[in-house]
């Protein structure tokens, strides 16, 4: 029985040091923005980590956005209304499937390529080396990530959205014979900014930055192995995936006040 409360309380701490580790990460690498001399190190890092990911997720909002419009109209018609089909599509990407399904693109491809970064560096030595010379590793390769993921995490989930409204219009109006007027008219008259559009961009910055934060701690927190930058991967993109799927829970029920 002592054995057992033991080996619980040993695993509780280490939990707790992660926790711990990855906040002095954060926060220490949060309030070092680069200098204005090197402010090309985020702008770079705005290219790798949001540019390169235009396609998949243009590709990824138009194919979802047209999901919805076949689904949305077969269950639609069936009531006689079919017109609101651009209400419902716009309300589901722009609260939902938009910040969500954007911040695990962001999680796959970016995050992942974050923490093989860092991770490759500290073992090479390279963070080791800038440390001895005086660069603070955390200003020079941390700190740009961050700013960089919390910049364009909710332009790659309006770009989403905003492609997916699309595709869906396609599908909708062009394919299915959904009357145009009707379809933008419901969307312009039911969505607001306020009760819709900014509930999606603040689950969009949170998802940023929980998702580059843990990112860049699996990285820097990694073992110096090939086969600990192996692991640190799929952990950033296990651990960011459960992290955006449960904070939509509780960003849900805290916006809509049940």
């Amino acid at each position: 029985m002592l054995s057992h409360l033991r080996n619980l309380g040993l695993q509780v701490l280490d939990v707790l040091s992660i926790f711990g580790r990855a906040g002095h990460i954060w926060w220490h690498a949060l309030w070092r923005f680069p200098e204005w001399r090197n402010i090309d190190l985020v702008v770079y890092q705005i290219y790798k980590l949001g540019v390169l990911s235009v396609v998949i997720t243009i590709l990824s909002g138009f194919s979802i956005g047209a999901v919805l419009a076949l689904q949305g109209y077969n269950q639609l018609v069936k009531f006689g209304s079919e017109s609101a089909l651009g209400l419902g599509v716009a309300l589901v990407l722009l609260m939902e499937i938009g910040p969500v399904v954007a911040a695990l693109l962001f999680a796959g491809r970016a995050g992942s390529a974050v923490t093989a970064e860092i991770g490759l560096m500290k073992t090479t030595e390279q963070l080791s080396s800038m440390e001895m010379i005086g660069v603070d590793p955390l200003q020079r390769i941390v700190a740009p990530r961050l700013w960089a993921g919390f910049i364009v995490m909710p332009i790659l989930a309006i770009m989403f959205s905003v492609v997916g409204i699309w595709g869906a219009s396609l599908i909708g109006v062009n394919w299915l014979g959904v009357h145009e007027g009707a379809f933008w008219a419901s969307m312009q008259d039911g969505v607001d900014f306020e009760s819709h559009i900014l509930k999606g961009i603040v689950k969009s910055v949170v998802f940023g930055i929980v998702v580059i934060w843990i990112a860049v701690f699996q990285g820097y927190d990694t073992q110096p192995t090939s086969e600990g930058i192996a692991a640190a991967t799929t952990k950033t993109v296990v651990f960011s995936s459960v992290a955006v799927l449960v904070l939509d829970f509780f960003l849900t029920l805290v916006m809509f006040n049940l």
